[in-house]
């Protein structure tokens, strides 16, 4: 131990005498660890770290699939859940969860508010191990079904309906704190949802912290600030109805491949008794709820951190690369030591000293440079990354940032020391006095930087296909114009369906009033906004032939919608006011991906078109007019066809995600529509108010999230590699600063030194070049997932980013080459 620390004081002392080369060497380490540390608190938080639930390792999810309407992530029907509780025995429990949505809620002191509300069975707290701070949890006669009049009994005319039961709910903490301010007695408190959403008696609040882990491409809220207990009557609910989306806990010992097996049984089962189950291709089946939350972004994580781990060894051989220099340069003081009894041993262990001290330092400094890293991957990370706000530097990724930091003191002092621990005294001796032991280990250099630039060059590709996709995505058509739109969230005001109507038209004629408004409407969903609804479609030979149903994406939405959104309309007409408002007008518009699939060579409009919307089953709808594709899902994929109805027909109100074209800044616009929404109704609440391209940015993030950090990676290792080369072409400048005298004395011009020297790198590079093309050719094809508009092989990107390179490369060889063909040829002679 005693050796050890001597051999550290005296590194330390070597290291002090050579500050320029020693905060070269740490900054550069630096910069590797740094960021795989910040890339590995990513891996960590999101991949790693078992899910914040008892016993989370059994939890899975239960996942429907329309396989013959290729439809994924099929939510459960009330009896469909019911029948797989009954006949499976793999599973401890199982519990349903379903998103309500946005709710106003009122009642109180407190300003009325749109809250974020989840409807589950009652026990899907006890499955998950959530602990309840204040109240109690929820107990099975909370779902107890709606009392229904009796059988033949008729409703009084001129009598109000029956009171219904009112939900029973249980809040968050963090909307016990912000509304009730932290209020005990909020506990047997009932609140009234706005606009006749009915009533909520709050039994309970949830413990800090909890949050529902879904993917997010199901879009279930992560926090809601309100759980109610679904009234359900499973004996009359419809089959046709899904609602839940499942979770399971596995019973001790059962495997995901048993559990699969039941609930496929199940749902075979259910296609041989139902004839439309079986035409859709109905199944089942079980994945561990971690993996699934992850399953979207775990490519994209691991590739980034592929990377990353790509600069750290470029930055390691970069270091090598230097202390192999300095290595050569000492070697006359290592041979001497040699010489007078120093043991092989002694001198590895001193180089190696040198390497430790340097890592660590650059390891720490890595470390500092790692937490702005984190609070930098954070802002810029897309949404659809789970579990962003646990990203930290906790103990798992400490120990993984000092593991990097030995392996880098090793990667690159092993070398050099041993290199170095072999002198050869008469060797070093008969060397010119200019530049002792550089001639040797220029192989080992030069091996070392093509591996540099091979790394790098990769990387480089990588980047310029990220940038590829992100500019083919600024260049997507998703069917209609973002700009110059201010969108928000608005439940329809009013008891009862006229009352909604009319608040909806009085909010409509109201903001199209407003001064440089161009256009207002709604719809229900918005277009890129994640919420998806779809609905079964088909011609009117699948009344009698079933398999010729399709699924597709549907839309609630009032008149002007396709005109204030500048959608496209290819054949017909859109709604009219009259359409609106005619509850039994049987209409549907149809994009062009449907009218194509469904009619054919021939025009859709006055075609009739089945379609299950709110009725048992499917009804005939005519077609009156065919719109542009919107891209509602992406923008990376064009996604399913589209059906569009009238809001009136659903009922007034499923169209609350309002749009305003303005000729100005949408932003602009906010006080100005909620004064005229407050002048309407003053209880009327707005919520996500945002201008649509925010909706287009967000559909970006991911791309443009990968491409910074590629962007960022290529550019560290570029300058690593082109100060890589920059070295070692200086060291055959100094190596060869004789051989370079005599050519001059010999009358070789400048520019041929210049020349020379300059092809010396561009040799390497070249070397280095084909290697990382071979390697680019098979690494960037797992990138393929994240690729937009452009093949993993891409021509275009390859060629341009080989010459790129070699710009680069001559850049980085310009100052050895000027330098060299800069020498006094006596100088030259005379030093050497």
């Amino acid at each position: 131990m005693d050796n050890l620390f001597k051999d550290l004081g005296y590194a330390a002392r070597v290291l002090r005498k050579n500050a320029g080369f020693t905060a070269i060497a740490i900054a550069t380490i630096a910069l590797g660890i740094g960021a795989c540390t910040a890339i590995f608190s990513v891996v960590n938080a999101v991949l790693l770290r078992p899910l914040p639930y008892v016993d989370a390792q059994r939890l899975v999810l239960v996942w429907g699939e329309l396989r013959a309407r290729n439809v994924p992530d099929w939510p459960f029907s009330p009896p469909d859940y019911r029948d797989m509780r009954q006949h499976t025995t793999a599973f401890a429990d199982l519990a349903g969860i379903t998103p309500a949505g946005r709710v106003p809620i009122g009642g109180d002191s407190a300003e009325p508010e749109q809250i974020r509300v989840a409807g589950a069975t009652p026990n899907v707290f006890r499955l998950l191990g959530a602990r309840i701070a204040i109240g109690r949890d929820f107990t099975e006669d909370d779902a107890m079904p709606q009392p229904q009049p009796p059988a033949g009994a008729a409703q009084p005319p001129g009598q109000p309906p029956p009171p219904r039961l009112p939900a029973i709910a249980i809040i968050s903490h963090e909307l016990w704190q912000r509304r009730y301010g932290g209020d005990a007695a909020i506990v047997g408190r009932t609140v009234d949802f706005g606009g006749g959403g009915g009533r909520a008696h709050i039994v309970g609040v949830l413990a800090p912290g909890f949050e529902i882990l879904f993917p997010p491409r199901v879009n279930v809220f992560r926090v809601p600030d309100m759980w109610t207990a679904v009234r359900i009557n499973y004996e009359t609910a419809n089959r046709n109805n899904v609602i839940w989306r499942v979770i399971g806990r596995l019973k001790p010992g059962v495997t995901i491949e048993q559990a699969d097996a039941q609930v496929e049984a199940v749902a075979t089962d259910i296609r041989q008794h139902f004839q439309i189950s079986q035409t859709a291709g109905l199944h089942f089946h079980v994945v561990p709820m971690h993996d699934d939350l992850v399953k979207d972004v775990r490519r994209t994580i691991l590739t980034l951190m592929g990377a990353v781990l790509f600069v750290l060894l470029i930055a390691c051989a970069n270091v090598a690369n230097l202390l192999v220099v300095r290595a050569s340069a000492r070697g006359r003081e290592l041979a001497i030591r040699a010489a007078i009894g120093g043991s092989r041993w002694r001198l590895v262990r001193q180089m190696l000293a040198e390497s430790l001290l340097l890592a660590g330092a650059g390891t720490a400094l890595g470390l500092a440079l790692a937490r702005g890293g984190i609070q930098a991957l954070i802002a810029l990370a897309p949404p659809t990354l789970p579990r962003l706000e646990s990203v930290a530097i906790d103990p798992i990724v400490l120990a993984f940032t000092v593991t990097a930091g030995f392996v880098t003191a090793i990667a690159c002092g092993v070398v050099p020391a041993l290199r170095a621990s072999r002198p050869d005294l008469m060797d070093v001796l008969r060397q010119s006095g200019g530049s002792p032991g550089l001639k040797a280990g220029r192989a080992l250099r030069n091996s070392v930087i093509v591996g540099e630039v091979a790394a790098s060059f990769v990387l480089l590709i990588g980047s310029g296909l990220m940038l590829r996709s992100f500019v083919a995505l600024q260049h997507v058509n998703p069917g209609f114009d973002p700009n110059g739109v201010l969108t928000f969230l608005m439940p329809a005001r009013g008891q009862q369906p006229a009352e909604r109507a009319q608040f909806m038209r009085r909010v409509r004629e109201r903001l199209r009033a407003l001064p440089g408004v161009r256009g207002a409407s709604a719809t229900g969903p918005l277009p890129l906004d994640g919420q998806l609804a779809n609905a079964r479609w088909g011609p009117e030979a699948a009344k009698a032939d079933p398999s010729l149903y399709r699924q597709a994406d549907v839309k609630f939405i009032l008149p002007d919608y396709f005109e204030t959104l500048r959608t496209r309309l290819i054949q017909g007409r859109t709604f009219s006011e009259a359409d609106n408002a005619a509850k039994d007008a049987k209409l549907i518009i149809i994009d062009d991906h449907l009218a194509a699939r469904a009619f054919p060579n021939q025009s859709a409009v006055g075609k009739r078109l089945l379609a299950r919307i709110i009725t048992a089953d499917a009804e005939p709808f005519e077609v009156i007019g065919v719109v542009a594709h919107q891209r509602h899902a992406s923008l990376a994929i064009e996604g399913p066809e589209a059906m569009f109805f009238a809001d009136g027909y659903v009922g007034p109100g499923a169209a609350n995600r309002w749009i305003v074209r303005t000729a100005g800044d949408p932003t602009a616009l906010t006080p100005a529509v909620r004064a005229a929404i407050g002048e309407i109704d003053p209880k009327a609440t707005l919520a996500e108010v945002q201008p649509m391209t925010e909706f287009v940015d967000r559909a970006m993030a991911p791309t443009r999230f990968a491409m910074l950090l590629f962007g960022i990676f290529a550019g560290v290792a570029v300058v690593l590699a082109g100060v890589g080369l920059y070295g070692v072409l200086s060291t055959v400048v100094r190596q060869r600063t004789a051989e370079i005298g005599m050519r001059m004395v010999f009358g070789a011009p400048r520019a041929r030194i210049f020349t020379l020297v300059i092809g010396e790198g561009l040799r390497l590079s070249a070397a280095g070049v084909a290697i990382g093309l071979l390697a680019a050719f098979g690494i960037t094809r797992l990138m393929a997932t994240l690729l937009v508009g452009v093949k993993p092989t891409d021509p275009i990107t390859f060629v341009a980013i080989t010459l790129l390179f070699f710009v680069i490369a001559a850049l980085a060889c310009w100052l050895p080459a000027q330098r060299a063909a800069g020498l006094d040829p006596a100088v030259a002679l005379r030093d050497e």
